[in-house]
């Protein structure tokens, strides 16, 4: 076999595997396309008229009243268990260093001795 032989059989194995390849991708592309809109709900009458109405308002007020409620509370809180404004020291300090985080230092720096030799 020469040498522009195999270049023209290598050449023709990548076209056609690429191809297959985007060939595939297009069609799952398109089984996800009619998915989704199979998927969508059908317009009522008030939406199909085109008199949308907003997402909140659609939410009863008692819901609605309780999510607020919960996204402020969540705010004033400032995720205490991770904001940086309520950490004590920095993360990572050698000084206060969690019990789980030495453990895990002390394991990198010092050297694996089976059976204790």
């Amino acid at each position: 076999m020469t040498l522009a032989e195999r270049l023209f059989t290598g050449f023709n194995l990548t076209v056609l595997g690429m191809g297959l390849v985007f060939l595939l991708l297009a069609l799952l592309w398109g089984l996800l396309v009619l998915m989704l809109r199979m998927d969508r709900e059908p317009p009522s009458g008030a939406d199909a008229a085109g008199q949308r109405r907003a997402g909140p308002s659609r939410l009863a007020p008692e819901l609605l009243t309780a999510i607020s409620i919960a996204v402020l509370t969540h705010r004033s809180v400032l995720r205490k268990q991770a904001a940086p404004a309520m950490r004590s020291f920095w993360p990572g300090s050698i000084l206060f260093a969690s019990r789980w985080v030495a453990a895990g230092r002390h394991r990198q720096t010092q050297n694996w001795h089976p059976g204790n030799r």
